[in-house]
């Protein structure tokens, strides 16, 4: 487990940026965190890393899942699992089914699905207050 301390906004979408560069077609990332914790910066930042409009990046809170493609550039599935129950809810409007599209799943909310989550996804739990937050990651190699 990686522990990385976030001062501000800019740190934030830096870290997602050094995640978007990095990730593969097939990748599942989990991002749990109090409301306003900063789960949406990092997925604009893991967007803009990978190549990706990262203006466009919006929490899909009513959509659940918003995509994000761009030709020769490895596709975005955003997912926010917060108005689901469980992961009952998840297969039963067969969202799991993005999990073999060759695309990054970045899944806000992970927890709420997380025992049906593959063992090989990448979990990121962000904490904090105001400006600062502190963001500990496991599955992903940053080093």
């Amino acid at each position: 487990m990686i522990t990385i301390e976030s001062n501000n906004l800019e740190d934030t979408l830096d870290l997602g940026r050094r995640i978007g560069r990095i990730v593969k077609p097939g990748d599942i990332i989990s991002l749990d965190g109090d409301l306003g914790a900063g789960k949406t910066v990092l997925t604009r930042g893991i967007a803009e890393g990978m190549g990706l409009d990262a203006d466009d990046v919006m929490s899909p809170t009513f959509a659940i899942v918003n995509e994000y493609e761009k030709e020769g550039v490895t596709p975005l599935f955003h997912f926010d699992t917060y108005r689901l129950q469980d992961a009952d809810d998840f297969l039963a409007c067969g969202l799991d089914e993005y999990f073999g599209r060759g695309g990054v799943c970045v899944i806000e909310w992970g927890n709420i699905i997380g025992d049906i989550l593959p063992g090989n996804a990448a979990r990121i739990e962000i904490t904090g207050v105001g400006d600062k937050r502190v963001i500990k990651i496991e599955g992903i190699g940053l080093c």
